[in-house]
């Protein structure tokens, strides 16, 4: 119990040496007897939904050779999930973006890298990992990990601490500072809006998946993007696996990222 008890006012102290106040943590707590409730996700079943034990994907980066070539691939993310177009650096809202071998992989990092490499960039997004920080971190289980393994968000729960961003090792998500509604350019009906004082990242496409649709990235790859099974042998993720050589993003920590690159 004192353990507990102690874990609880961690929690709550956080939120407050971020300036955000005790009162919505504490509202939440109180309203669930001193426990979030477990989400639901049974919601994303559907008759013709793509199923896996363990989602994951596979990115071939030697079909990129320029930043152009990620443009559809990202474009084709954003628009499908209604992500605004900010141009403040620390306003901007990112699921699928790139960057350089050195920050991306900076575990593996090295003055001697080949110019390829060095100067190639590469997608970086959610790693849907097998053990999350940032599921074990959120006081309100507004983010929460399925069966599948898929890593995903209820806005709804989110309360804004940002404790999920401070404990994941990869930068993977962004919270909206100002209402992001205004700045989305073309509006898809067919997925939900998001307020200011909400986190938000990639969710592996889980409502297209649900509907037997490849995510949108996937789809807009042209071949350099797969995703599968990676606790069936057969699948084409596990081919590509064995047949190539591939990275992760800092796999010393133990979280196990599902996103493997083939360099």
């Amino acid at each position: 119990m004192e353990n507990s008890n102690r874990r609880s006012f961690l929690k709550v102290a956080g939120i407050t040496a971020l300036g955000l106040g005790t009162k919505p943590v504490l509202d939440v707590f109180a309203a669930s007897g001193g426990k979030a409730e477990e989400p639901k996700p049974e919601v994303y079943k559907n008759e013709k939904a793509l199923i896996a034990k363990r989602w994951g994907m596979v990115i071939d980066t030697r079909k990129f050779h320029s930043k152009e070539d990620l443009e559809p691939m990202i474009e084709a993310c954003h628009k499908t999930h209604n992500v605004p177009n900010l141009t403040e650096p620390r306003h901007k809202i990112m699921w699928l973006w790139e960057d350089e071998y050195k920050h991306v992989f900076t575990h593996m990092e090295h003055e001697l890298i080949n110019d390829r490499i060095k100067h190639l960039p590469f997608l970086v997004l959610c790693n849907h990992c097998e053990k999350p920080g940032c599921v074990r971190a959120c006081p309100t289980k507004a983010t929460f990990k399925r069966d599948d393994g898929i890593v995903l968000m209820d806005f709804h729960r989110c309360i804004g601490c940002r404790f999920c961003m401070a404990a994941c090792p990869y930068g993977s998500r962004s919270f909206n500072f100002r209402d992001p509604r205004p700045f989305i350019k073309e509006e898809n009906k067919e997925f939900p809006t998001r307020m200011k004082g909400v986190v938000e990242k990639c969710n592996f496409c889980a409502e297209r998946l649900a509907v037997g649709k490849m995510p949108a990235c996937v789809e807009a790859s042209n071949g350099a993007m797969v995703v599968g099974d990676l606790e069936d042998p057969e699948s084409e993720v596990r081919e590509l696996l064995r047949s190539n050589y591939t990275i992760r993003r800092k796999p010393d920590l133990g979280a196990g990222p599902s996103v493997y690159y083939i360099v």
